[in-house]
C-alpha cells in the first residue's frame, strides 16, 4: 500500500485536461461550477461537490475512475473516491498529470 492509504495510484494516466475552459458538463448544459476537479485517469474536468451539480463525483459514479485534483490554480492535492483519501502530490508526481493553468477562473 502506498504511504497514504491509497490503493488506486495505478489508475493514474499521463491525461490532458478534456477542457481548460471550465467544467465539461456545466459547459454543455448552461450551469454554473464553483470549484473544478480532473479525472487522473481520462482527463474530464469536473465540478466541485460545492457546485450545484457534482459532475466530479457523477464522473467517477458512471466510470469508476477513483483520482481526482483540483483542477485550481494554487491547488495541488489528490482525493481518492475509494479508499477516502487524500494523496500526497509527491506519490502522482512522476505522473505528469497536468495542474490547472493560471488564468483558470471561476464561472459562478
Amino acid at each position: 500500500m502506498d504511504p497514504s492509504g491509497c490503493t488506486h495510484l495505478d489508475a493514474i494516466r499521463e491525461v490532458s485536461p478534456s477542457t481548460r475552459k471550465g467544467c465539461e458538463d456545466c459547459l454543455r448544459t448552461g450551469s454554473q461550477w464553483v470549484h473544478l476537479r480532473m479525472c487522473l485517469t481520462c482527463g474530464h474536468v469536473g465540478c466541485s461537490d460545492d457546485s450545484p451539480n457534482r459532475h466530479a463525483t457523477q464522473h467517477f459514479r458512471d466510470g469508476g475512475h477513483p483520482l481526482i485534483r483540483s483542477f485550481e490554480p494554487g491547488e495541488d492535492w489528490v482525493w481518492c473516491f475509494v479508499d477516502h483519501v487524500m494523496v500526497h502530490p509527491g506519490e502522482v508526481e512522476d505522473r505528469k498529470s497536468p495542474r490547472a493553468p493560471p488564468e483558470l477562473s471561476r464561472h459562478a
